[in-house]
């Protein structure tokens, strides 16, 4: 009930080899699934060469995501292309440096904004676009990516922190609202990973220890382990689960530490 042969599938967010979305796509293609994978401004290069070591050609596709232009333009190609949808997945996150690095209230109204728009409602935006290719192909199922700092405090995270609350809240909301159209949404909450987003967090080396020394299982969680997680929820395996947040973090949320 795992299998995607036949159904097609939007990536975004993939930026580079170590990117969850990245996982996702390789755990979905390598289980049949077609996908289109959009990249971002600098990443094209990367994204067009990942693309390539998938086990079925994917349609490679610009967007940014804070540009309701770009993303009708997706979804009109995608629709031509594979006629409609069975999932998207949402790995899009930003916000500035400077807001990661100072008090949280020194956040700017700029890069509050800026981490709101880009980590959580481009979610509301790619719903609102896929779910009409979706209810072509009777249904489906929509995933974005999440952190425990949406739910506690760690340094340095800051805003980024309250754009992944906000995400988690769109999820809950979006799943009442797309429920009666088949279509699920939900998010996977891993562990640290070292990613290119996480490059951007001073001091994530140190998280990382944190959860190697603290998670019940003693380690912190390799993107394959994610994107499996990932295709599990995507799948017809998972389709009584809807507005939930799975935990992939080695039991780390669990601790009371």
């Amino acid at each position: 009930m795992t299998d995607f042969a036949g159904k097609h599938g939007l990536i975004v967010g993939v930026a580079n080899k170590r990117s969850i979305s990245w996982a996702i796509a390789q755990a979905t293609a390598s289980r049949g699934a077609r996908l289109a994978i959009t990249y971002q401004g600098r990443f094209e290069e990367h994204v067009n060469e990942l693309s390539q070591g998938l086990d079925s050609p994917a349609l490679v596709l610009p967007c940014d995501v804070s540009s309701d232009a770009d993303i009708d333009a997706v979804f009109a190609k995608v629709e031509q292309e594979f006629g409609g949808l069975d999932f998207i997945v949402h790995g899009a996150a930003f916000a500035n440096r400077e807001d990661l690095l100072s008090s949280f209230t020194s956040t700017s109204r700029e890069g509050f904004r800026t981490a709101l728009d880009i980590s959580a409602y481009s979610l509301v935006a790619l719903a609102r676009g896929g779910a009409p290719l979706m209810e072509k192909k009777g249904g489906g199922s929509i995933l974005t990516l999440s952190y425990l700092g949406s739910d506690r405090v760690f340094q340095n995270y800051n805003v980024m922190g309250v754009a992944k609350a906000a995400l988690e809240a769109s999820v809950r909301y979006l799943a009442a609202d797309l429920g009666p159209r088949n279509i699920r949404v939900n998010a996977v909450s891993a562990g640290p990973i070292k990613t290119l987003a996480a490059a951007g967090i001073p001091g994530f080396s140190s998280i990382l220890t944190v959860y190697r020394d603290r998670a019940p299982l003693r380690r912190s969680v390799e993107t394959g382990e994610v994107g499996d997680a990932a295709a599990f929820l995507l799948s017809d395996a998972a389709r009584g689960i809807t507005g939930e947040v799975l935990m992939v973090d080695a039991g780390y949320h669990v601790t009371g530490m």
